[in-house]
This record gives C-alpha cells, structure tokens and sequence, in this order.
C-alpha cells in the first residue's frame, strides 16, 4: 500500500536506519527515567524510616518528661507514709500536700483540674452518675462532683462524673 491511496503509511522496522538513533534515544530515557524513580522510591522509603524514629523517640522523650514531673510526687508519697508511722498525726498534712503537688503537676502538663460544682450540665464535659430533686437548683444544674475532670476542651483528659438536678417533683 502506499499514502496516495489513503491508506495509513507501514510503520518503520527496527531495521530502518532511521529508527535507531530514536530507539537509543528512548531506551536510554527509559532507563534514565526508571533510575530516577528508583532513586525516589528510595529517599521516600529513607523518609519514612527516619520520621518513624524521630515520632517514636519524639514518644519516649515526652513520656520521661512526664515521668520526671510526678517522681517528686512519689517522694513526697514516701516522706507522708514514712512520717505517718512516726507521727500519724502528720499523716493527713502530708497527703494533703502531696495532693496539691500532683494538681500542680496535672496543671504544669496542660490539664488543670475543673471546678464544675454548681454548673449547668453539658454531655461534652459531664458524664451524669445520678439525678436528684433541688428545690434550690435549676434543672441541669450539678449539684455534686462525684469524680472531677481534668482538662478543657480537645484537651480534656476525662469529663466530670456528676449528680445532677432534675425539676422539682
């Protein structure tokens, strides 16, 4: 066939001398190209190891932190216990003390502790463990904190667990 008969041209054989220059090119293209994806699979796969250490050691390195801030909470624990064997009077100033010791630390992390006694309830902060009658409080009020929350927000660590008021009956 040839192209006045409107036939599309035969294409040209890899025997074609014009061809070749242009296969060389392409194979070496090909190749150029497959090293370069190689040589980026391979950086991509170095990233990922080396931000899997740093998160991990980034991990350890926050969680000593934290345990570094409650070590003198448990000294404290062992002077109140090893004083409440002399004196046991004492007893009570000490765990008093060391209380306040861990509320500050609490609250040095990022988590204070939340006075919530005599707020309107709200599910996101509270988790309701009773219900009772107040003549003297509006409904939805809590009228105890059986357990406290520490925290706000996205950073609150538990919420509240409260007793709160219903209407009067």
């Amino acid at each position: 066939m040839t192209e006045t008969d409107g036939a599309a041209p035969e294409p040209a054989t890899a025997t074609d001398p014009e061809v070749e220059p242009t296969l060389a090119r392409l194979r070496a293209d090909v190749e150029r190209l497959t090293d370069q994806w190689r040589r980026a699979l391979a950086d991509l796969d170095n990233t990922r190891k080396r931000a899997a250490r740093e998160s991990a050691r980034a991990r350890a390195d926050e969680r000593a932190r934290v345990a570094l801030e409650w070590l003198p909470v448990l000294d404290n624990l062992d002077r109140a216990v090893e004083h409440g064997r002399s004196d046991p009077g004492t007893i009570l100033e000490g765990v008093e003390a060391v209380r306040q010791q861990a509320l500050s630390a609490l609250e040095g992390l990022g988590f204070p502790r939340r006075a919530d006694l005599g707020t309107q309830f709200d599910p996101a902060r509270h988790e309701a463990v009773a219900a009772m009658p107040d003549p003297d409080a509006a409904p939805g009020t809590v009228l105890r904190v059986v357990r406290p929350a520490y925290g706000e927000g996205e950073r609150q660590l538990r919420p509240a667990s409260v007793v709160v008021a219903t209407g009067a009956d």
